[in-house]
């Protein structure tokens, strides 16, 4: 490890000497590399450097235990600089772990109305409010690909392309079955019926990242039945496309456009065929999948919304927080945080084992 971190030093070196070179500037995309890996380096190099200082302060601190007049110093400094090195080296092993290859992708967020039939409906609103507000949060932006909704305002069914910095790298714990307890309103019994909504959060993948065909896709066209004006009443702008080896089918139609409803629809294909592939691979170490945060499976119950007593539990990490109208008014922070440290954790674990 320790080898590797000289390395990496070294590289960092490297690339802010490329910075002074005058002609790096006039390649902007040379440029943008440049700074991407920096970026990626500088909080483990900045932290090398710092367990380098500490494991130096140690050294000084045992060396001053031999004089018996700052031996009482000394040992104060001994553990305080024995402390920041075990910190630091910890978090040395944390910033050296594997990277999620697709942590900086946008995101497609799919949502559907589970068990409960219209009450699973609206909460899969509920749940499309709370990510649209979280990604408002974080400044990224949101923009709806299909939607199916109920004539009472829940969700069918539809698909929200979320774009920004790290949005995979935060919102790839929310796939699974989220269940709700709470009163709906249409219950004139005023009794508590659990319902639940499907959540799937697959990185935005190009066309070019998976092996598609355009052979094996079949396009139909129809006319939008959202709301939208007179345009999309007289056109058929909207897009479904059908790839005809495993059978799935994406619709497209919040664009004006056939050409811009189309492009769009083949990223989501793209995308759930990405994920098939991961699953598949992934299904042959379910062991290894069995960390504090599950497996992301969207069949498994991940998270419980109980509103009568105000309360959120996520089933994977055995966190309840009562906290559920910040939570539903998009502040995930916290419980985003503890799924990553459990993540991060369990790698961890599985480094040393």
């Amino acid at each position: 490890m320790l080898e590797k971190l000289k390395q990496l030093a070294l590289r960092c070196d490297s690339l802010q000497t490329m910075l002074t070179d005058p002609a790096v500037y006039g390649d902007a995309e040379k440029l943008k590399t440049i700074n991407l890996e920096l970026k990626e380096l500088a909080p483990v190099v900045e932290a090398y450097r710092a367990w380098q200082k500490a494991e130096s302060d140690l050294a000084s601190a045992e060396e001053l235990l031999n004089d018996p007049e700052m031996r009482d110093l000394a040992r104060e400094e001994l553990s305080a600089a024995k402390a920041e090195s075990e910190r630091l080296y910890g978090l040395l092993q944390r910033l050296l772990l594997p990277k999620d290859p697709n942590d900086r992708r946008n995101v497609i967020l799919e949502l559907r109305g589970g068990v409960g039939g219209e009450e699973g409906a609206l909460f899969a609103f509920n749940l499309l409010r709370m990510y649209t507000m979280y990604a408002e949060k974080q400044g990224w932006k949101t923009a709806v690909i299909n939607m199916n909704d109920t004539e009472l305002g829940g969700v069918k069914e539809c698909s929200v392309l979320i774009e920004g910095e790290g949005a995979y790298s935060r919102l790839k714990f929310e796939s699974g079955v989220h269940r709700v307890q709470r009163v709906p309103e249409t219950e004139s019994g005023g009794r508590i019926h659990t319902s639940a909504a499907t959540v799937a959060v697959l990185p935005e993948m190009e066309t070019v990242d998976v092996q598609l065909n355009p052979v094996d896709v079949e396009m139909q066209v129809f006319r939008s039945s959202g709301a939208g004006g007179q345009h999309i009443n007289k056109t058929s702008s909207a897009v479904r496309l059908i790839h005809k080896p495993t059978g799935m089918v994406v619709e497209c139609q919040e664009e004006r456009s056939q050409f811009q409803n189309r492009e769009r629809a083949m990223r989501v294909l793209a995308s759930r065929l990405y994920e098939a592939e991961q699953e598949k691979i992934n299904s042959q170490y379910t062991a290894e999948r069995k960390g504090q945060v599950g497996s992301g499976d969207r069949s498994e119950r991940i998270r419980t919304y109980n509103f009568p007593q105000g309360r959120v539990t996520d089933h994977r990490i055995g966190l309840t927080l009562y906290k559920i109208d910040e939570i539903m008014n998009g502040n995930l922070d916290e419980l985003i945080d503890a799924l990553a440290t459990a993540d991060t954790a369990a790698k961890l674990q599985q480094e040393n084992s």
